[in-house]
């Protein structure tokens, strides 16, 4: 039988924390939820490689130094509400829900919303909703928020995204140019969000987040 349990440490001693991700928020977070739990059954013995899960139709789950260095540079406090975009099979939810208020998770298959709702109350989450929809529309009705996390790349932010960031909020995705990508953090002021590199990280282009084609004539 896999000893999940010690998998997860070696994840954190391994990929986590020599990546200078030190908060004990997220290590206990990342120690606690059962990432197994979170991929298809035919991938849980790939749960804890350092590498993006390819889940297909060009969805993701984030390798774990990806998603933990994207939670260090926000910062969540417990106080906080957070939309976390694309949320797949629930993961990224479960690991936000134990440090914010409250995490609203969006996701646009209903398949694998289905199984996130299902892994998120298995997981004791009680502070975590689901919400179905396109990923690039959010999901204002329960915002504003104080952090937006994407799981995902990003091409061009949607304008409808950006909105539901609160003033003075921050936002993490990663920002992709061809094969290439970096996480980069925006933070709103006066109505704008301005932004800064973090790190070198990538992921496959969500729907709704691609650059519209320039025509030239």
């Amino acid at each position: 039988m896999t000893d999940f349990a010690a998998r997860r440490t070696v994840m954190v001693d391994t990929q986590v924390r020599p990546s200078d991700v030190t908060k004990f928020p997220i290590i206990d977070a990342m120690l606690h939820v059962a990432r197994e739990d979170f991929v298809p059954a035919r991938q849980r013995e790939a749960a804890y490689v350092g590498e993006n899960i390819n889940l297909g139709q060009g969805r993701v789950v984030l390798e774990p130094r990806t998603l933990a260095k994207m939670l260090d540079v926000l910062a969540i406090d417990g106080s906080e509400l957070v939309l976390d975009v694309g949320c797949a099979m629930g993961y990224s939810a479960a690991v936000i829900a134990r440090m914010a208020e409250a995490v609203i998770a969006v996701e646009e298959d209903e398949a694998m919303a289905h199984e996130a709702q299902d892994a998120l109350v298995a997981a004791g989450a009680d502070n975590a909703m689901l919400h179905v929809g396109p990923l690039a529309a959010g999901a204002a009705q329960h915002g504003p928020y104080d952090v937006i996390l994407v799981q995902g790349g990003v091409a061009k932010m949607p304008a409808a995204l950006s909105d539901q960031l609160k003033e003075g909020g921050r936002i993490a995705c990663i920002f992709m140019e061809g094969a290439l990508g970096e996480v980069r953090v925006g933070y709103k002021r006066d109505g704008e969000i301005s932004w800064r590199r973090a790190f070198n990280a990538g992921a496959p282009v969500l729907d709704g987040f691609l650059k519209e084609i320039e025509f030239e004539f």
